[in-house]
């Protein structure tokens, strides 16, 4: 980061936590002590900021714009919304995207697109994470007419999730409009066993 390592405050040993955040994931200690010394070897500082977690993202997609969307899954990341993802908010958020049950990735998933945190994906929400997402694969997608633009693809996931019409999804709509679509099953389980 720039040269100042030497300067910059080691982060905290997890030895005294490893437990704790062993029972909170779905990792062996031994993962957990891999996944903690690649994280402080990327961030000497034991934080990772909304910057630098948007230039990881830039990596693995090289092509589009990620930085909104970035963004969006850093405020997922940030549990305690200090600004900074500490390694402990970090595992817990690898562990359920690449290990969690389909519960708990729905879950996670459903705090994406609830940008304001009131519980519910209102089209606003829904629509800003769609455009994100749309610019961040860029061009290279060839999409489905009905679903070429962000607006489409938010008309026809509140046609199917949005069942009391109130133009919210609650929890338990987007759950259930979830399990009844198997390629949203399959997109929330694209990160099974890969990590």
């Amino acid at each position: 980061m720039g040269g100042v390592m030497g300067k910059e405050k080691s982060p905290p040993p997890i030895d005294d936590k490893l437990e704790e955040i062993r029972k909170l994931t779905y990792f062996t200690e031994e993962e957990i002590k891999e996944w903690q010394a690649s994280f402080c070897s990327d961030c000497p500082t034991g934080k990772l900021n909304k910057k630098e977690f948007c230039s990881i993202y830039e990596q693995f997609f090289p092509v589009g714009d990620c930085t909104k969307f970035a963004s969006f899954v850093f405020k997922v990341f940030d549990k305690n919304r200090d600004g900074e993802i500490d390694f402990e908010e970090f595992i817990t958020a690898i562990s359920v995207i690449s290990r969690g049950n389909l519960d708990e990735k729905l879950e996670w998933t459903f705090k994406l697109y609830d940008l304001d945190c009131d519980g519910y994906i209102s089209r606003e929400d829904m629509l800003a994470v769609v455009e994100a997402i749309y610019s961040m694969v860029g061009d290279g997608v060839q999409l489905p007419e009905d679903e070429n633009t962000p607006g489409k693809r938010v008309d026809n996931v509140f046609a199917l999730m949005d069942i009391n019409r109130d133009n919210l999804i609650s929890m338990e709509e987007f759950q259930n409009g979830c399990r009844s679509n198997p390629t949203i099953i399959q997109a929330v389980n694209i990160y099974d066993n890969l990590i």
